[in-house]
């Protein structure tokens, strides 16, 4: 007779071609952010979910909150699906928001090709994935028919991608869900337990304009932008020599993405902006990294007689260290996924930051775990051609469908 992991194992077999048509839809519809429009995918999302008989609630954000976070819509999902009276939740997010596709496809980026088992598509690794792995590891447990205890929430979010604030920072905010695990998209070869913070700050550089022939009445604030990155850039220089003690993570690093600023060629350039974004490594205070940052930032500034500076924090996103509790969790993920797909998977850290670091910080043990490879750069996450290995989806579906019959069982 075959064991209840067994029997989840071949329903999922049974039902895959339905899963993939199921991811293929939720990446036919864009959520590129910016602009951040993603109301409309959580829309075409519950009515998938309604056609699983599942009635997803739907809690908008105030459009007010929206915009003031620089997107246009947001509307968060929550799924409840309760299995007995007592017992553990344990909460699945994953979410929807994605940075625009770029140039360089070989696929269409919404248009889920399915092309030597692999799908393409903007997010069809990040995380639009992981709806399907999550909602089909949950109906496979339902339909399994055995009494169990407990229940699980579907959360899927459109927030990631500046920060999550309003994501299941929101949800938790108000108090919506309070789960006693969370799982959260990953990659299928790895359990994910640690991962670095991130500090993004916009640096405005005020100088004075002046005509290009006399430039001796202006104050290049491009002049003392660069005497800014230089220092920025000796900075991360000497990251290089703090280690981590997590595995999986190196040293903090620093990185600015964008510059901006002049107004043409004649003229001596009375502003530029920087944004930088400083991730900090697990044993890193955060506001002793804001404080030096901004220091070096003055310092350097100061050497150009004239300029001022202004420095606004963008993101302050913490890092994920793993919470008393989540063994459970995180042995069953990892018994399961040697299981699945015969190798040892690791306990690990990443360099990313993600949205659980907002469960950590209410108390809730936490893993990160789903379909994917061993990496970011294999899946050409947001980059050109991003794909999914669809035997990935189809053992992370198994894992997390076999963690969740041990959790509730």
């Amino acid at each position: 007779m075959a064991t209840p992991h067994e029997r989840l194992d071949a329903w999922i077999d049974a039902h895959f071609a339905e899963e993939v048509r199921f991811l293929q839809a939720l990446v036919q519809v864009p959520t590129d952010t910016p602009p951040g429009n993603n109301a409309p995918h959580a829309e075409r999302t519950a009515e998938l979910l309604a056609g699983f008989g599942y009635a997803a609630e739907k809690h908008p954000v105030p459009a007010d909150a929206v915009k003031a976070q620089g997107m246009e819509s947001i509307t968060n999902l929550i799924v409840r699906r309760r299995f007995g009276p007592d017992g553990r939740t344990v909460a699945l997010n994953a979410h929807g928001d994605v940075v625009p596709p770029g140039e360089g496809w070989t696929h269409d980026p919404y248009g889920g090709e399915v092309v030597d088992g692999k799908l393409y598509g903007r997010a069809s690794a990040v995380s639009k994935s992981d709806f399907a792995t999550y909602t089909f590891a949950v109906r496979a447990l339902e339909a399994l028919g055995e009494a169990l205890d407990g229940a699980v929430e579907l959360h899927f979010t459109y927030d990631e991608e500046f920060g999550g604030e309003l994501g299941p920072g929101w949800l938790l905010k108000k108090g919506l869900t309070k789960p006693d695990f969370l799982l959260a998209a990953g990659f299928s070869h790895e359990v994910v337990t640690a991962h670095n913070g991130c500090l993004q700050l916009e640096v405005t550089v005020h100088g004075r304009m002046a005509h290009a022939a006399i430039p001796a009445t202006g104050i290049d604030a491009l002049q003392g932008a660069v005497a800014i990155l230089n220092a920025l850039y000796a900075e991360n220089t000497a990251y290089k020599k703090v280690t981590s003690k997590v595995a999986g993570i190196t040293h903090p690093y620093l990185n600015v993405g964008r510059i901006e600023g002049g107004t043409n060629t004649n003229v001596v350039p009375g502003k530029v902006v920087l944004r930088l974004d400083r991730r900090m490594i697990p044993e890193e205070d955060p506001v002793a990294v804001e404080a030096r940052v901004r220091q070096v930032i003055a310092d350097a500034a100061a050497t150009v007689p004239g300029l001022t500076v202004e420095i606004r924090r963008l993101l302050l996103a913490r890092s994920l260290t793993p919470l008393p509790g989540n063994r459970p969790l995180v042995d069953a993920l990892r018994k399961h996924a040697e299981s699945v797909f015969g190798h040892a998977v690791p306990e690990c850290g990443t360099p990313l930051y993600t949205d659980v670091r907002l469960y950590g910080e209410h108390g809730i043990p936490a893993a990160i775990y789903g379909a994917g490879p061993r990496t970011v750069l294999e899946s050409n996450a947001k980059r050109a051609d991003e794909h999914l290995v669809l035997d990935d989806l189809r053992g992370a579906t198994k894992v997390v469908a076999r963690t969740l019959y041990d959790l509730l069982h």
